[in-house]
């Protein structure tokens, strides 16, 4: 797949001169933009968000205004809209679209954490890297993702997004054979959502290791692992990583936080290596964990040698994960077979790489 006929987003704006370029959303989504459009030399005249949203609040001096304004201000052709905020409910999403009919429209990927941006450069940079890590997809739906999300990436525009989504119950009941799960490690585990989920689609579950380094949601998640009586769930207040270690945490609260992310304000967390965890065979692993999914998958070494469970890791935190991680899993076990999977999201969030041995 050859990329180089789409437009880079970046540059596409920066040479902008007929309309005005607003932004949909406030808030750390927002500066992240804002920053790299000040690199760029790019100007955002305006920020709004949706009716019924505006309180006569600020943001970075501004007044926010609402959708109706904004459009009465400069009339809906003339202005270029960036998305500054993430969703997958199905009704901010309806809105989402309903704005791109209406105006140029585009969702600039950001990295969730790290500082390498997705613009042509990049992807020049590491073009054999990527045309690498999609020859070792197993099938035609996984490349399509890929390609579509490489796409996406390098312009901003949400119709490759919604030419890459999946079915959940694809995943879990083709691809990762859930019903055949007994034991698993959640890492990354928030209040024991994903723990939930999989016990829908895993009927053999008895035991879940659940890593949470976050105190709050560690709360919640033991609150869970009390209460869930179908199986067991350990609860681990610790971060996944290659080895022991206390690591800096980021102390905002956001479920995107994670360990060594550069934030502001931090606090001290403890991280174990996967493999520490138990000698026992595991039969799956999912990896959620804000940016450290390469040190996760590397502490966890040698239950994948040992057992090679199924594996379900996010490939979306980082602009390099997309193709680094598929070629990370595959040099550490080459006989596991790839998959792409995205759930329906704006912006790339939920697209997730499945490993799995052979039937």
């Amino acid at each position: 797949m050859i990329f180089n006929e789409h437009k880079d987003l970046w540059n596409y704006l920066k040479s902008q001169k007929k309309k005005s370029i607003v932004m949909y959303g406030m808030g750390n989504g927002a500066d992240k933009i804002l920053d790299v459009c000040d690199s760029y030399g790019i100007t955002v005249c305006d920020f709004f968000a949706s009716d019924g949203f505006v309180r006569g609040h600020a943001f970075h001096g501004k007044v926010v205004l609402s959708y109706s304004e904004i459009k009465e201000k400069y009339g809906a052709d003339n202005i270029i809209v960036l998305l500054s905020f993430a969703s997958s409910l199905p009704s901010v999403l309806d809105t989402i679209y309903k704005v791109a009919d209406e105006c140029e429209l585009y969702a600039p990927d950001v990295p969730v954490c790290g500082g390498n941006l997705f613009c042509h450069e990049f992807y020049e940079d590491n073009k054999e890297k990527i045309n690498a890590a999609r020859s070792l997809f197993a099938d035609d739906i996984s490349r399509e993702i890929f390609d579509n999300v490489i796409s996406y990436k390098l312009t901003g525009d949400i119709k490759y997004l919604r030419l890459a989504e999946t079915d959940k119950s694809e995943t879990y009941n083709d691809i990762l054979n859930a019903k055949n799960i007994k034991t698993a490690v959640d890492a990354g585990a928030y209040n024991g959502d994903t723990v939930r989920e999989l016990s829908a689609y895993a009927p053999e579950l008895e035991k879940v290791f659940a890593l949470e380094p976050d105190r709050r949601n560690f709360r919640k998640l033991s609150e869970y692992a009390e209460a869930e009586s179908r199986f067991s769930v350990k609860a681990i207040q610790s971060a996944a990583w290659n080895n022991s270690a206390v690591l800096n945490y980021d102390a905002s609260g956001n479920r995107n936080a994670g360990v060594n992310t550069g934030a502001k304000k931090t606090v001290e967390v403890d991280a174990i290596s996967i493999d520490s965890l138990t000698s026992e065979r595991v039969d799956y692993i999912k990896y959620d964990v804000e940016g450290a999914e390469k040190e996760a998958l590397l502490g966890s070494m040698g239950i994948i040698k040992e057992y090679r469970p199924a594996l379900l890791v996010s490939a979306y935190h980082r602009s390099e994960d997309i193709f680094e991680l598929p070629l990370l899993i595959s040099s550490l076990e080459p006989s596991y077979k790839l998959y792409l999977r995205r759930q329906r999201y704006v912006p790339a969030w939920d697209l997730n790489i499945l490993a799995v041995k052979e039937k």
